[in-house]
């Protein structure tokens, strides 16, 4: 069962669709007991850290969210402002954020984009897988997501790496560490190679 966090961010349709045409069972989390029979979950997000941790925090849901991923491992996969929540913080805001992953989430510098239109990061991009996660599987240099963001994840920890991307820097565009997952683009609007990311996550 695929459970979705529905806490007022991200487009929760999307991904119900994706996984219907999959034929993967799912469910929309809109409280803490919805959460207690996941066996993966998705943590969308979109628009700014503060009122994304401000939502999380006040949907009643991240005690239980924290138990089911901390205590008994379930795989979850934090998407966009979602990877961002794994943080420590971020520069877009004063809130704490998870901290589920050792890192912070940093602004651009937007004097080393070489681009016209520097921020947001808006469109389609390459990814570079540099390690086996599964997560990643059948995906290489020439593998491309759709993005949409200001702000980056920066680990601490390099070995959370799982993919990075290219804009003015290399940056990390996709985290793991053990059960905990964070993708900075959108595989809901990623077509082909959207569909087959969720479909990895269903079956790690």
């Amino acid at each position: 069962m695929i459970t979705i966090i529905n806490y007022g961010l991200g487009n929760i349709r999307a991904f119900v669709n994706v996984y219907e045409r999959l034929n993967i069972k799912t469910k929309i989390a809109n409280c803490a007991e919805d959460i207690k029979d996941a066996s993966k979950i998705i943590l969308p997000g979109v628009g700014a850290f503060d009122f994304a941790m401000s939502q999380l925090n006040a949907s009643g849901m991240r005690e239980e969210l924290e138990k089911q991923v901390l205590t008994n491992k379930i795989p979850i996969m934090g998407i966009c402002v979602g990877m961002q929540m794994l943080a420590k913080s971020s520069d877009e805001g004063n809130l704490e954020g998870l901290g589920w992953i050792d890192g912070v989430v940093k602004l651009f510098d937007t004097t080393k984009i070489p681009y016209k239109t520097r921020l947001p990061h808006m469109g389609w991009n390459n990814i570079l897988p540099n390690n086996h996660s599964q997560l990643l599987s059948g995906f290489n240099s020439q593998s491309r997501f759709y993005f949409l963001h200001s702000y980056y994840f920066e680990c601490h920890d390099k070995e959370n790496i799982i993919a990075t991307t290219e804009y003015g820097i290399s940056y990390a565009s996709a985290v793991k560490k053990d059960n905990i997952y964070g993708i900075q683009f959108h595989p809901e609007k990623s077509h082909t190679n959207g569909i087959q990311l969720l479909h990895n996550f269903a079956k790690l």
